[in-house]
C-alpha cells in the first residue's frame, strides 16, 4: 500500500485536508491554493480533496467559514476575560483580540474577508451566522458604551466602531502601524477615560 493509500483511508481525511490546506494559507496566502496541492501536502490522493470540498471555491469557503470561527472565539474569549471590566475597557480589549487575530494569523483573516469568497451583501448559509455572530458582539460591546442612546445612534456607533477596528487591523498588517501601538489608540478610541 501506497502512502497516498494509507493516509486516503487513515480514518479522518477531512481533518487532514484542513490542516494541509491552513498550512499552506498560512505559508503562501489563498490566492494561489489548488486542490492537488493540498491533496501532496495531505500526502493523499490528488482525488481525495474533491470528494469532501467538489472545488476549490467550496475548499476556501469552508477555510474562510472555519477561521471566522476562530475570530470568533477569540472576540468571545476576550470577552467574558474583561467580564469584570468597565464597558470602554472591555470594548477596547475585545476590538484589541480582534487585531491580534488579524495580526497573528493574516492569511486567515484576508481569506475570510476576501469578497470573492465571502460576499458580505450575500453570505453563504454557513458564512451568514458567522457574521450574526461577529456583528452581536460589537452590537453588544454598543450596547454596555451607550445604553441609552436611540437606536439610531447605537446603529451608527456600532459601524464607526467596526470601521475603526477592521481599519485600525488593516493599518497593523501592512505594517503602517505596530501591533502594539493598537491597544493605547483602542483605549483612546472606546474608553478615553482611562486614557
Amino acid at each position: 500500500m501506497s502512502r497516498s493509500d494509507r493516509g486516503y483511508h487513515h480514518g479522518d481525511l477531512a481533518a487532514a485536508l484542513e490542516a494541509a490546506a491552513f498550512e499552506l494559507v498560512d505559508e503562501s496566502g489563498h490566492s494561489g491554493l489548488s486542490l492537488r496541492e493540498v491533496a501532496r501536502r495531505a500526502d493523499v490522493s490528488h482525488n481525495a480533496p474533491y470528494h469532501h470540498y467538489g472545488d476549490r471555491a467550496s475548499l476556501l469557503a469552508h477555510l474562510g467559514a472555519v477561521s471566522m470561527g476562530h475570530l470568533i472565539d477569540s472576540l468571545e474569549a476576550a470577552r467574558r476575560d474583561a467580564s469584570d471590566a468597565a464597558p470602554g475597557e472591555r470594548a477596547a480589549l475585545v476590538a484589541g483580540a480582534y487585531i491580534h487575530y488579524a495580526a497573528l494569523h493574516s492569511a486567515r483573516f484576508r481569506l475570510m474577508n476576501d469578497p470573492e469568497i465571502c460576499d458580505p451583501r450575500q453570505p453563504s448559509p454557513t458564512m451568514a451566522p458567522l457574521l450574526e455572530r461577529v456583528h452581536g458582539i460589537l452590537a453588544d460591546l454598543v450596547d454596555e458604551l451607550e445604553p441609552d442612546a436611540p437606536e439610531a445612534r447605537r446603529a451608527s456607533l456600532c459601524t464607526a466602531i467596526w470601521g475603526a477596528v477592521h481599519g485600525l487591523a488593516e493599518l497593523v498588517l501592512t505594517g503602517q502601524v505596530p501591533e502594539s501601538e493598537a491597544g493605547p489608540a483602542l483605549t483612546t478610541l472606546l474608553d478615553p477615560n482611562r486614557g
